[in-house]
């Protein structure tokens, strides 16, 4: 028996969650973007009648503008945000146990044992949008299929307020023509290294040799030949069942823009104490670091490298992600934001590969300062303690307290 798997998808959710909050904004261009003050003015989310002009997520304040100057700009306020998404997994929770968020706003739901009770898959879909506008004042899109791409896949297609089907029948004439970069798994970096080799479809890449895929870009190829065959198999994960953290970054954009390698270096050595913090808390040890850096004409580029030890000590980290960006960023345009993130990760408990020239003692004795360290600042909070070299102004704004983890948008914590 084939699986029933939905895909609902909140429309323009910020945007949507503040026009429903303040009525005087219903028929108006609106965009929730982040700080104009910190640099973090980015469109996070539009209504409609913005994305009609041309508003796209991502866009900068000032193009945003440049599209729509009717456009009125809102701050996000995610306290908000989280009560609405948890009132909509309380809906979906009446018809499946089996609901698995993917951010804020979206969410899988596996029907396949409700069907008996509230009829097909499209039938629960159509049924759950009319809910949603009822009790929330909210739209969704829906995608229904048999396996979790092809969901989300179709929750795309058509919005706002709509369900569609894709099914094992249908499926490559619905979907074939799209572009790859429509399908789950495949950003900007990996869209075109297929285009290198002549796919530019999705029908593309399901007609390449599963062996093509799999010599030039390893697993994550062949899972992308399984996904656009139709072959996904990857269970719906509830909250209590899901897949444990595969890293832990953080990322912030500068006041103003970064010119040098020692402004750089300062920002780096900030995201790096935030981010071996949290290693610690969650009582992990990184094998990698990896890094990524965007311009000031907004092109992100990411690099990684191998940690000599698994660890969790700033220092570290600082030290191998500051050395990559040397090696590799050429400087042809200042920084705009910075990315430290931990990679590879092991419990801490791992039996840690050393070779034969480390100083054990060493590494002993910054992990003991590392717990004095986290004592100290648990007790009178995280400014208590700091290097030297980030006394002063490094151009960066507050680094915000942890919440939600909240895709597409530039708080990586």
């Amino acid at each position: 028996m084939s699986r029933v798997i939905l895909h609902c998808d909140m429309n323009n959710f910020f945007a949507s969650v503040e026009c429903l909050l303040n009525p005087a904004l219903k028929d108006k261009y609106v965009a929730v973007c982040g700080s104009q003050e910190d640099r973090h003015g980015i469109v996070l989310a539009k209504n409609e009648r913005a994305k009609a002009l041309g508003v796209k997520t991502g866009d900068t304040i000032w193009q945003a503008k440049n599209k729509c100057p009717d456009l009125v700009i809102v701050p996000p306020r995610f306290t908000h945000y989280i009560y609405y998404s948890e009132r909509a997994r309380e809906i979906y929770k009446r018809y499946t146990d089996l609901v698995e968020p993917f951010g804020l706003d979206e969410c899988w739901l596996d029907v396949t044992g409700s069907t008996r009770l509230f009829g097909s898959g499209t039938e629960i879909a159509d049924e759950l949008r009319q809910v949603m506008k009822a009790e929330l004042g909210l739209t969704i899109s829906v995608g229904v299929s048999f396996n979790k791409v092809f969901a989300k896949l179709g929750s795309d297609l058509k919005k706002p307020d709509a369900t569609t089907e894709i099914s094992e029948q249908n499926f490559k004439e619905m979907i074939y023509d799209l572009p790859a970069s429509d399908m789950i798994g495949i950003g900007r970096a990996t869209c075109q290294n297929l285009s290198r080799i002549g796919v530019d479809t999705i029908g593309e890449l399901a007609a390449l040799p599963l062996e093509t895929l799999k010599l030039r870009m390893g697993k994550h190829g062949e899972s992308l030949w399984y996904y656009a065959n139709g072959l996904d198999s990857s269970r719906v994960l509830p909250q209590e069942c899901s897949m444990p953290v595969k890293s832990i970054g953080k990322g912030i954009t500068a006041v103003r823009d970064l010119e040098s390698g020692a402004e750089v270096h300062a920002v780096m050595l900030s995201l790096s104490l935030e981010v071996a913090r949290k290693l610690r808390a969650s009582g992990l040890l990184a094998s990698s670091v990896q890094i990524a850096v965007r311009d000031n004409r907004l092109k992100t580029r990411e690099y990684q490298r191998p940690l000599p030890f698994e660890t969790a000590n700033a220092g570290m980290l600082e030290k191998y992600a500051y050395e990559l960006f040397c090696q590799k960023y050429d400087w042809e345009h200042a920084v705009r934001s910075v990315t430290v993130r931990a990679i590879k990760l092991v419990a801490a408990g791992f039996a840690r590969q050393l070779g034969f020239d480390t100083d054990i003692r060493r590494i002993e004795r910054r992990e003991r300062l590392d717990r004095v360290a986290d004592d100290i600042t648990r007790r009178y909070g995280k400014s208590s303690i700091r290097p030297m070299s980030l006394i002063g102004d490094i151009h960066i704004p507050e680094i915000r307290p942890d919440g939600a983890s909240l895709p597409g948008f530039n708080i990586k914590g």
